[in-house]
């Protein structure tokens, strides 16, 4: 691999402080490699390991530039900006431009990250960066401290979840472009919030990926779902897993990002000495320590193995955290949802009560949808390393009609199960909308240009909705009504009942926030008990100076539950079921040891604190 420099990217165009251009291509079997201007052909020059190289003058900030690599015409595989899209020409873009006004910004630890997922298009009805910034005072007021960019990378049309990006390091153009990304993380971070970008490293989008063009990116070793496999361990592989970490250093370094969210890692194939994964987090340590500033890594992995959330020095990979989507599946379960698919392995509140204790709910048990045993041991890990949620943009925009919970779930069953989300020991996260029972749905859609492409994809939706036809046609992803649909409906903000979600939602922030025995992620200060016959859940959990006792009702009817002894009477805290929050009845002030009966599909938490 070529000498990397943690400091500057040097992949793509860079402007040196000079003000040239220095110009860099990865493409070892060309022949002669140029770079194209409006009226000019530039002459790059070989240099060792497969790289082409130039420092000019001739080319300046926004100029529009192609590569051309033995007569074929290229964008830029490390652009930075596609100002006409994945088949356009590249733009030339100056990151260290910008002038930043967040010096004095720390990044928020970890075990204080409320997620905020969001999706740049349908956020807002602007469907920009600049309408995310609009909106930032509301996300500060209902509580988050960290809002999660879905995938920005340049994908085809404008209308994508962003996993079919082509362009790495190119910022979706109708989103407002590299400099519009900027401005946002600025805002944020002058703002008090945290920025978390998700990222997609084990598969390149099939339109306007032009990669194979310049070199084997890809490896026919192992089947993907999405096709080849991006090449971290076959021949020609250093350069490649050298693109993929100069992309990681540059959202840190150039675009002050605070951390990633790695999507679906379990998908990278690496069998190489050095995992990538473990590579990458070297490299983040590296800028860490040379920049002073903090920055977390966090894995979207089903493989429920803490060798990826390990430490280096213990065999891992290094990653800071992961997303939990078991916690979410029991939690759904619990709550009355359907059990098809991957539900099936999921058995309701005693499983939700085992994530509760062990985040995975499979940590070595046998699995009968995998038909064998599956997971590892959680046991010392800290809660700061899962991230738990009961919606986020999958599990609501993989069902056909893009349901979320306020179309599934009863009010009362929607302030129950955030409310499960709140107090356990891990990170919570909210997926646009929800804290307001938002109505509209979050479907599927795409933009693609090819023709051919676009009917494989309504045809792939079909057939996997293909059992469902009884509910209606899956909505067509291509058509900009599915999109349109889609998009937050801003106008419900002063209508019952998202108005009092909308509060009850901050107010359950604010106890997580606040009550230090809720705050904290400490696993070991907690204690769950289980009545599956009930369908009831008592979760304890404490520190040196505060107890809290959360009760959750998932039952349609009342249940009466056994309180724990404590040290003195239990004050109220939370009642999800209380006439302030439009439900049926208040619960006691105070209660003490005994049977205490819990209203339907809520959840109670009293306190104790100690002398």
């Amino acid at each position: 691999m070529a000498a990397l420099n943690i400091n500057n990217r040097s992949i793509g165009v860079n402007f040196n402080i000079s003000g040239l251009a220095e110009v860099k291509l990865w493409a070892p079997n060309a022949g002669k490699v140029f770079i194209k201007l409006d009226k000019q052909m530039l002459p790059l020059i070989r240099e060792k390991h497969g790289y082409w190289t130039l420092t000019t003058g001739e080319i300046k900030p926004n100029d529009q530039y192609w590569f051309d690599v033995d007569d074929k015409q290229l964008s830029d595989p490390a652009s930075l900006f596609q100002p006409d899209g994945v088949h356009g020409s590249s733009g030339a873009f100056d990151v260290n431009a910008f002038n930043w006004t967040d010096a004095t910004w720390k990044n928020t630890p970890l075990a204080d990250y409320i997620f905020y997922e969001l999706h740049t298009g349908s956020f807002t009805r602007d469907g920009t960066f600049k309408g995310i910034e609009e909106q930032l005072d509301y996300l500060i007021e209902l509580g988050i401290t960290a809002i999660e960019i879905m995938p920005i990378a340049q994908f085809p049309g404008e209308r994508n979840w962003g996993y079919d990006g082509v362009f790495p390091f190119a910022v979706q153009n109708s989103y407002g472009g590299p400099r519009g990304l900027q401005h946002l993380i600025n805002s944020c971070h002058n703002k008090g919030l945290a920025v978390v970008l998700d990222v997609v490293y084990n598969h390149m989008g099939p339109e306007g990926n032009y990669f194979s063009q310049f070199g084997p990116y890809f490896t026919d070793k192992y089947p993907t779902p999405w096709g080849r496999a991006i090449n971290f361990d076959d021949a020609g592989c250093d350069e490649v897993r050298r693109y993929f970490i100069e992309n990681v250093l540059m959202w840190f370094r150039d675009f002050h990002v605070d951390a990633l969210r790695m999507d679906a890692v379990h998908a990278i194939k690496d069998f190489g000495p050095k995992h990538i994964l473990q590579e990458i987090s070297g490299k983040v340590a590296e800028l860490t320590q040379a920049s002073g500033k903090t920055h977390y890594l966090i894995a979207e992995c089903d493989l429920n193995d803490t060798r990826f959330i390990s430490p280096v020095n213990c065999c891992g990979y290094g990653m800071d955290a992961q997303w939990i989507d078991e916690f979410h599946h029991a939690l759904r379960v619990t709550a009355g949802g359907e059990r098809n698919g991957y539900y099936t392995d999921f058995n309701g509140i005693a499983d939700l009560a085992n994530s509760y204790e062990n985040a995975y709910v499979y940590h070595g048990q046998y699995s009968e949808q995998r038909q064998k045993t599956f997971g590892t041991s959680t046991d010392d890990v800290n809660g700061r390393q899962f991230v738990v949620f009961s919606q986020n943009h999958d599990q609501v925009g993989n069902r056909m009609l893009g349901e979320r919970s306020s179309h599934l779930f009863s009010f009362e069953m929607q302030k129950l199960m955030a409310g499960a989300v709140m107090i356990s020991p891990f990170l919570p996260m909210l997926f646009m909308g929800e804290e307001r029972s938002e109505p509209n749905p979050f479907l599927f859609f795409v933009s693609h240009t090819d023709q051919e492409l676009i009917k494989a994809v309504r045809k792939g939706r079909k057939a996997e909705f293909a059992d469902f036809h009884a509910h209606g046609e899956a909505p067509d992803p291509q058509a900009i009504e599915t999109f349109e649909h889609s998009k937050l409906n801003w106008d419900i903000l002063d209508q019952e009942p998202h108005q009092t979600m909308l509060r009850y939602y901050k107010a359950l922030i604010g106890l997580r926030k606040h009550q230090p025995a809720l705050k904290s992620p400490n696993r070991k200060n907690m204690s769950v008990e289980v009545d599956t016959a009930s369908n009831t859940l008592i979760l304890q959990r404490w520190t040196d100076e505060q107890s809290v006792i959360c009760l959750l009702n998932f039952a349609n009817i009342n249940q009466n539950v056994m309180i724990p002894e404590g040290v003195d009477q239990w004050q109220k805290l939370f009642d999800s079921a209380g006439p302030g929050w439009n439900g049926p009845v208040s619960s006691p002030q105070i209660i003490s040891t005994g049977v205490m009966a819990i209203p339907p599909e809520s959840i109670l938490i009293y306190t104790q604190y100690y002398a």
